[in-house]
Formats: structure tokens, C-alpha cells, sequence
């Protein structure tokens, strides 16, 4: 069943400190990297109030990630090609994660992330 379901590709960003500069603040480098086979969908009404109450930021895709992933999903820039538009995001919060066993398919972690403009950090 789950050839019926695939993923496509997403560009995560990883953050890594490179040095500090002259007042003592990290040099942050963004690395991409592609992960494969991730789910995009559409937040429920649900998940767009609660993150809003909770953080002030408006969910506008979830992302489903495959088992045995072990990227930092929590606050980072991704992107992927949708439509033939490249939409950039950035993940709200942690993801939520399943137990391998109990979910069913290729995917269980849940990551919620929100439009991004490229000016925040």
C-alpha cells in the first residue's frame, strides 16, 4: 500500500556554528541537505489556531518524515519544489514524534512549519 503514497524532496538547512564574531555571537552556517521521500500536506484548523495561541506563528504545511531520519527538524529553514514553486519555510517547534512499530507506512514524525521570508533568524 504505501507504493500508493510517496514523498518528494526537501532541503533542510542544518545550522552550524562557525566562529563568533567581535561581539561574542555565533557565526551561524546553513548547510542544505536533502531528505527524501517527505510528506507535504495542509495543517487542520486546529493546528493553525494552536500555534498561533501558543507561539504567534501560522502553520502553513506539515511535513511527514520518514522513519530513521535523524536530522534536526526543530526551527530550521527548509524548502521544496511545489506546483513548480519553490516554497521556503521555516519548522515550528519540535516534531512530534510516533513509535516506529505502532505507525503504520514510512513516516512518523509530524513537523509543522510557517512561511519564511529569509530575514529572521
Amino acid at each position: 500500500m504505501s507504493e500508493l503514497i510517496h514523498g518528494i524532496d526537501v532541503t533542510i538547512y542544518n545550522k552550524t556554528q562557525t566562529g563568533e564574531n567581535s561581539f561574542g555571537e555565533p557565526i551561524i552556517e546553513e548547510t542544505p541537505e536533502v531528505v527524501s521521500n517527505v510528506l507535504v500536506g495542509s495543517p487542520t484548523e486546529e493546528e493553525i489556531l494552536s500555534d498561533l495561541n501558543l507561539t504567534g506563528r501560522r502553520a502553513a504545511y506539515v511535513l511527514g518524515i520518514p522513519k530513521g531520519d535523524t536530522h534536526n527538524w526543530e526551527n530550521v529553514k527548509v524548502s521544496f519544489e511545489l506546483c513548480g514553486q519553490t516554497i521556503v519555510c521555516k519548522t515550528i517547534g519540535m516534531p512530534i514524534m510516533g513509535i516506529d512499530d505502532l505507525v503504520p507506512l514510512d513516516w512518523n514524525k509530524k513537523v509543522r512549519c510557517e512561511y519564511f521570508n529569509g530575514n529572521e533568524s
